[in-house]
Order: C-alpha cells, then structure tokens, then sequence
C-alpha cells in the first residue's frame, strides 16, 4: 500500500511525537498508521507500507496489543492475523490514559504511601515529610480527578474541557472580547 502525502506526513510526525512521549517510534507509526487508514491491516501490509523490518512490526504491534491500543481480527479465507485500532479519538485517549496511569501513576502512588507508613519515614526532615505528603495528596486529587473525568461520556468530557478554558479566562479576568 503506497502511503498519500497527508498519511505519509501524519505517520512520520505521529512516530516523532511518540518519540517524545516515550514510545517507540516505530510503535507510534503503526498505531498511526492503522489509525488513519481505518482498516485492518495484516503484518506484512505494515512491514512493506513503513519500510521497517518484519521483526520490528511484530515487537511494535505486541507492544501496541499491551497497551490494548490494537485488537487482532480476522479475515475469510485469510489465516494471517490483521491488526486494527479503535478510530474512536476519545476511546484511545481514554485507553492511553488509563494504561498510562496504570503503569506509571499507581505504582508511584503507592511508593509514597508505602514511604508515608515506614518506620523511616518519622526520621526524616519535617520539610522532606511535608513535600511527600503533599506529593501524595497531589497525586491523590489529580487521580480523584481523573477517575471522575474517564467515566464522562466523550460528549460531556467535550464540554468540561470547552468549560474549563472558560473559566480560565473568567478567573484570569479576560473580557472575552
């Protein structure tokens, strides 16, 4: 499959972005790649489509079904696996969320509350108690949060986003004009 300009520019920045947020690049390329065409695509397909080597789509696209950012479905008379992704904007946002607050939010949360119970802890610099425990309740509410924002449907997530850049400018005193 020979790639459009537009598709071509979208997959080669969606890899750099993800570059940037700690994903591999080829792992972002792919799930860019069966993002924007919309169907199901078979390993080789990929391969061929982003030039990159048959070993190194089969790693990318395990660590995408980790991340259950892709789903493997199948064809009649096909015995090879085709990989699609939702192209529900929302739903991904919402798995890349809970995903990454799973593997990188919670354990942090609990290493400060397992720091906060220690025996150790009371040893510590008040100041160095106080910081953690702060971390700990920061943490707490912006996790409080983000529970409450996951389970809003994508159209009432929409307008509590449109609102709170509203009251922002309410609170910064902007006149709107």
């Amino acid at each position: 499959m020979e790639l459009s300009n537009t598709a071509h520019r979208f997959v080669i920045h969606w890899g750099e972005m993800g570059s940037a947020w700690g994903v591999n690049r080829t792992v972002a390329q792919i799930h860019a790649l069966l993002y924007f065409h919309g169907k199901p695509l078979h390993a080789e397909e990929i391969s061929e489509t982003l030039s990159v080597a048959r070993s190194n789509v089969s790693n990318s696209l395990k660590e995408l079904q980790n991340w259950n950012l892709i789903r493997v479905t199948h064809q009649l008379g096909d015995r090879r696996d085709y990989f699609e992704t939702s192209l529900d904007v929302w739903e991904l946002f919402r798995t890349i969320v809970r995903e990454r607050r799973e593997r990188e939010f919670e354990p942090t949360v609990r290493l400060l509350n397992e720091l906060t119970q220690g025996d150790d802890f009371a040893r510590e610099a008040p100041d160095a108690q106080d910081r953690v425990r702060e971390t700990l309740a920061f943490m707490a509410t912006l996790g409080s949060w983000s529970d409450e924002m996951l389970r809003l449907s994508p159209s009432t997530l929409q307008k509590v986003l449109k609102m709170g850049a509203s009251v922002q400018k309410f609170v910064r005193g902007d006149s709107g004009a």
